[in-house]
């Protein structure tokens, strides 16, 4: 015989669905943060951004961790990860593999190289000048777009606090094993976090940005695995060699150079 509505046996599991709620709707109305002061947040950043631009060369690692909502406003979450090189003032190189893409960007001081890796082919600009500048035109004019690059920048500080509303020390944490002060930051659109390494080096270890202007806040997620400073890099790592096979193209042709399925491959609703 069917149970009734009220039967002991489906009490329990709703009783159990309110009492979670409840203790989480108690977590979040108590907790505040640690370190509420808009200048101590601010001063770690500081200590960071002076010892991230201070360095010559750097070698890291990273992986990433991109979100989008679908038209169902189903949130999925895409994942990569890759490797970077930086000679200050003016050359880089960054791969990047994920489920959906193979990507190299290298820049050698002056020409600007895009490979695909899956489809062999890549596309070069001649823009002459520093990683400030490369960074910035290759978003504005070819939509390359690289949300971690601000760390990258020389003047990162200034880049990561301009429109900061709200800064925040929130406390202490852990990534990777790595002890890390937490920060979180304000903006009209976004909210953003980093966790940033105690001790003489100070470098960002994990960066988030979420999205205040899009239903279900997707998140942009790059943790730093390793870093590297001590490794000199000579101009044989920035010069770009294109493999058996490649096709030069224009930018608007790269085709498989973003973080996400294309639309035809993405997953649709049963």
């Amino acid at each position: 015989m069917n149970s009734l509505p009220n039967d002991r046996s489906c009490r329990a599991p709703r009783r159990r669905a309110r009492l979670a709620s409840l203790a989480f709707l108690l977590a979040l109305a108590a907790w505040s943060p640690t370190h509420a002061d808009d200048a101590g947040a601010k001063k770690i950043l500081k200590t960071m951004s002076d010892y991230v631009t201070g360095q010559q060369h750097v070698q890291l690692t990273f992986d990433v961790d991109i979100e989008v909502i679908t038209p169902q406003l189903e949130k999925l979450q895409f994942a990569s990860s890759g490797e970077a090189a930086v000679s200050r003032p003016d050359k880089l190189r960054v791969t990047r593999s994920g489920g959906y893409t193979a990507v190299e960007l290298v820049f050698d001081g002056k020409t600007a190289t895009v490979h695909g890796k899956d489809s062999n082919t890549f596309a070069q600009v001649e823009m002459p000048g520093s990683l400030d500048q490369i960074i910035d035109r290759l978003r504005a004019e070819h939509q390359v777009e690289m949300p971690g690059a601000d760390l990258l920048l020389s003047n990162m500080y200034d880049e990561l606090v301009a429109g900061v509303i709200e800064a925040k020390h929130i406390g202490r944490g852990v990534v990777d094993g790595v002890e890390c002060e937490h920060l979180a930051f304000r903006n009209q659109e976004t909210d953003w976090q980093l966790w940033v390494e105690l001790g003489p080096n100070p470098i960002p270890r994990k960066y988030v940005i979420t999205s205040k202007t899009l239903a279900a806040a997707p998140q942009y997620t790059l943790r730093i695995k390793t870093w590297d400073t001590g490794t000199p890099l000579d101009a044989k790592t920035f010069a770009f060699e294109p493999p058996a096979g490649a096709k030069s193209v224009e930018f608007k042709a790269l085709a498989d150079v973003s973080e996400l399925p294309p639309p035809a491959e993405a997953p649709k609703e049963q």
